[in-house]
Parts: structure tokens; C-alpha cells; sequence
């Protein structure tokens, strides 16, 4: 809009004789396209700063595989920002070049009006090669946005197999706490160290994790090496990860797997050390555990999940 008011502007001064008046006339003008100017310097300054931070507020929101992706796209934004600043530089030379030659003499408006024409035809180029990078950025970015949904589906998927799990694990605690109560026939401390293991468990299951990680250490205490141990040692473990405290569940899991290494929680254990190591954003150890799972014990429901986990995060 701005270039075609400078065309127009200039043509009708150069159409006839260069009076006193017309040089006023044309003086408005340069004026109101002055101010045009910069109204767009202030816009552009503000796609500018809105650019980003937008950017900056997707960096934080994106996985870290898509990065490159985004920062090649904020190259190419912060691109076009630098050449629509430089365009603007133009214009505003270009007017008060204009200025300056509307006291000259008319031998030289010719050689204005030429050099009017010539940038006008330069800047409607640039016009069209900005439009089409335009449209190829959009399309990027389209594309990029399917593929982090489809991520997000992924991520979904496993999240609600890891709940299925979550929710087996909780079942076979309820047969296990079942199956090794003590018989009518025992006697004094077996029935308290089953009683005590319940009162926990179900501490936990109604949703005082903090209450139940408490009265599992007071179990482990007193009953460091029962059948019952390794499970209450990796609750503790779930404890920490259900705070997000991750860097003290990675610890109270390393000791299922250390401790009771015969016990049925070490697949759970190694597959939630990967888990925390992941929140950290370790990926390093956050795959070799989930390796590990899957090489230790390649037919358990732990396996399958470390094996989709991996996928995701390659």
C-alpha cells in the first residue's frame, strides 16, 4: 500500500510542470507517507516481539526432538522481520530523497520518477517471493503441528497402557496381601506383619502417599526380609514419584532391585527408574533402563511398555 501512494504521489508531481503548489501537494503526501512508514515500523516491531514469544512459549511446550525443526522456522520468521526492517529503511531514505530533489531543479525529476519506477518494480518482487515463503512456512508449520499431535496420541496410548498396568499391579497386591495372610493356625507376629503391610497398602490406595510411605518404612523395620518386603520397598519408591521427587524414587526403586533381586516388583522397579530418569531429562539412562527391562525380562507387561516408550522417544 505504502509503495503504490509513493508511485501515485510521485506520478502526479511529475505529470506536470513542478510549481510551487505541486511541491506542497506532493510535500502532504510525503508527510502522510511518513507517518505510514511509521505506523508500519511500529507494527512490525510488534510481530516482532509477538513472534517471539510465541516462539519462546513453544520451545518450552514442544519435545525436544522437534527443536531443530523450530528453530529453522524461527530463522526463517526472524528472516523476513530483517528484510521487512530493511524495506522500510528504504522507503524512508527513499522519501527524503524525495524531499530534497522536490527543490531541485525539473531536469531532474526524471531521473527520480525513473528511480521511482525501478524500486517499485524491486519491492513488488520482493512482495511476491516473501508471499510464497509465506505460504511454504505455513505449510511446515501444519505439518509440524500433525506430527506433534500424533506424538501426543502416542504418548496418550502408552500413558493409558501404564494405567492398565498400574491397576493390574494394584490387583495383584490385594491377591498377593490375600494369598499370604497367615493361616488360623499361626500365631503372634506373622498375623501383625500382614496386618501392619495392609494398613499401608490401603493407606496408599486412598490416596495418602506421603502417610503411606511412612508406615511402609516402619514396616520394612521391623520386617526388613519377608516375602512381603520388596513390595513394600518399591511402594516407598511410587511414594517419591506420585511427589515428583524423582532424583529420591530412583533411589528407594534402585533398592528393590538391589535388596530383593529374586523379587516379583524388580520389573516394575526398572521400568519406573526409567520413567524418573526421563522426567529429569536424562535420556541417556532413561534408555538403558528401559534396555534393560526389556532384555531382563522380555515376556512381562513391563517389557511391552519400555519397548513403546523407546519408540517415542527416539
Amino acid at each position: 500500500m505504502v509503495i503504490t501512494w509513493i508511485f501515485l504521489a510521485t506520478v502526479a508531481f511529475l505529470g506536470g510542470c513542478a510549481t510551487t503548489q505541486d511541491v506542497l501537494i506532493l510535500d502532504r503526501e510525503m508527510n502522510r507517507l511518513q507517518s505510514q512508514v511509521n505506523t508500519l515500523q511500529k507494527e512490525n516491531q510488534r510481530e516482532k516481539e509477538t513472534t517471539n514469544r510465541e516462539l519462546a512459549a513453544s520451545r518450552s511446550g514442544w519435545k525436544n526432538e522437534l527443536n531443530t525443526e523450530i528453530k529453522k522456522l524461527q530463522t526463517d520468521l526472524l528472516f523476513r522481520i530483517e528484510k521487512n526492517e530493511s524495506e522500510i529503511r528504504i522507503l524512508t531514505t527513499g522519501l527524503d530523497e524525495y524531499k530534497d530533489f522536490a527543490k531541485r531543479p525539473s531536469k531532474d525529476v526524471e531521473r527520480v520518477r525513473e528511480d521511482v519506477i525501478l524500486r517499485t518494480r524491486v519491492l513488488e518482487e520482493r512482495g511476491k517471493i516473501l508471499e510464497e515463503k509465506n505460504r511454504a512456512k505455513e505449510e511446515r508449520t501444519k505439518a509440524l503441528e500433525e506430527k506433534i499431535r500424533a506424538m501426543e496420541e502416542r504418548l496418550k496410548g502408552m500413558e493409558g497402557r501404564v494405567d492398565w498396568v498400574a491397576s493390574k499391579q494394584a490387583e495383584a497386591e490385594k491377591a498377593a496381601i490375600a494369598t499370604k495372610e497367615v493361616t488360623p493356625e499361626a500365631k503372634g507376629p506373622a498375623t501383625g506383619m500382614g496386618e501392619l503391610y495392609k494398613d499401608a497398602y490401603e493407606t496408599f490406595q486412598r490416596g495418602d502417599t506421603e502417610g503411606a510411605r511412612k508406615k511402609f518404612e516402619a514396616f520394612l523395620k521391623q520386617y526388613p526380609n519377608t516375602d512381603l518386603s520388596d513390595n513394600a520397598q518399591f511402594w516407598i519408591g511410587e511414594a517419591y514419584y506420585g511427589k515428583k521427587d524423582f532424583e529420591k524414587a530412583i533411589l528407594e526403586y534402585e533398592k528393590v532391585i538391589v535388596k530383593y533381586p529374586e523379587g516379583d516388583k524388580v520389573p516394575a522397579a526398572l521400568l519406573k527408574q526409567a520413567f524418573a530418569f526421563l522426567e529429569l531429562g536424562d535420556k541417556t539412562n532413561g534408555r538403558n533402563l528401559l534396555r534393560r527391562t526389556i532384555e531382563r525380562y522380555p515376556q512381562s507387561e513391563q517389557a511391552e511398555i519400555a519397548k513403546k516408550r523407546l519408540e517415542a522417544i527416539k
